[in-house]
Formats: C-alpha cells, sequence, structure tokens
C-alpha cells in the first residue's frame, strides 16, 4: 500500500510539476466584421423602427423611409405589418402579406436598398376602392439584420426575430 501510495504520489507530481516551452503561436482568427485588426470578437447588433403609414393616390400607395443609420451591402431587410391585435396583443406578419377580395387582391410588399426601404401596396384591386381600414394608419415594424445571422432564426416571427438580436424598443418615425 506505501509503495502504490508513494507511485501514485510521484506520478501526479511528474504530471502536474512539468512545463515544455510555448509552442508556437496558432493561426490567426478571422477578422472582426469591420474587417479591421482590434475588431475581433465584436458584436454585431440590429436595427430596427417602427413606422406608420396612409397609403392614398396622392403617395401613389407607396412609402419610402431612409434608414437613418449605416445598413451594410450584406445585410437583409425585414418587415412586418401589425395584422390585428387579440385581447391587448399586437400580432405581427412578416411581408409580403396578401389579402384576397372578390374583385382582386391586395398585396403589402416592400424592398430595400441600402439607404432606405420602400412600403407599397401591390396587387389587382384598385387601391382607391379600398376602405380605409386597409390604408390608414398601417403600422410596420423594419428590423435590418446583418445576413450571417439569418440562419436557424424563423424570421416570421417578429418576436423570436427581437429575442435573437436583442431588440427591445423600436424607434417611431
Amino acid at each position: 500500500m506505501k509503495k502504490m501510495f508513494s507511485l501514485l504520489f510521484v506520478t501526479t507530481m511528474l504530471f502536474t510539476a512539468c512545463t515544455g516551452s510555448q509552442g508556437p503561436p496558432g493561426p490567426p482568427g478571422p477578422p472582426g466584421s469591420t474587417g479591421s485588426p482590434g475588431n475581433d470578437g465584436e458584436i454585431i447588433a440590429s436595427s430596427a423602427f417602427e413606422i406608420d403609414i396612409t397609403f392614398n393616390a396622392d403617395n401613389n400607395f407607396s412609402h419610402t423611409e431612409n434608414y437613418g443609420f449605416v445598413v451594410l451591402e450584406s445585410d437583409v431587410t425585414l418587415v412586418y405589418i401589425l395584422w390585428e391585435t387579440i385581447d391587448g396583443i399586437d400580432i405581427w406578419r412578416l411581408m409580403p402579406q396578401t389579402v384576397a377580395f372578390n374583385n382582386g387582391s391586395l398585396i403589402y410588399n416592400f424592398d430595400f436598398t441600402q439607404t432606405d426601404v420602400r412600403i407599397f401596396l401591390d396587387g389587382t384591386t384598385n387601391f382607391a376602392t379600398l376602405g380605409s381600414e386597409w390604408t390608414d394608419n398601417q403600422v410596420f415594424r423594419v428590423v435590418v439584420i446583418p445576413a450571417d445571422n439569418v440562419d436557424g432564426i424563423d424570421v416570421s416571427n417578429l418576436n423570436e426575430v427581437m429575442q435573437s438580436y436583442h431588440i427591445e424598443s423600436f424607434e417611431i418615425k
């Protein structure tokens, strides 16, 4: 037993007391999101805002909004429409969204560039004959996220997008 204890003690000391020279440095990691030294590990943030639009013939049933912040060429813009409110809870839908009428369809749609987002009505119905519930004070949430971060997130669910990108509030424009 004494020999076993001595052997265990010597082995333990051997493994804990031995040190060698430091090996060569490993390869450099990928650059930060801006590609400049010193930005490794940079947190990639998403930007978002909320906008209230009334569509009419004067604005050609369309509205263009500048972001007001830097949007990279690789970023992705998502737009959600406030579809309804049930028991005080807002229900958001990812656009485009289509509504079918007897005389055609209405599509809430959008497109985006690196500088702005355009939200517009599309479809086959006569927009001038739509009731105000379809055109007036429509609320949209615009979320710009880095394209690298889109995988694995259900972008149709605004709450999941907000939680994933730590968006706590929206700027009202």
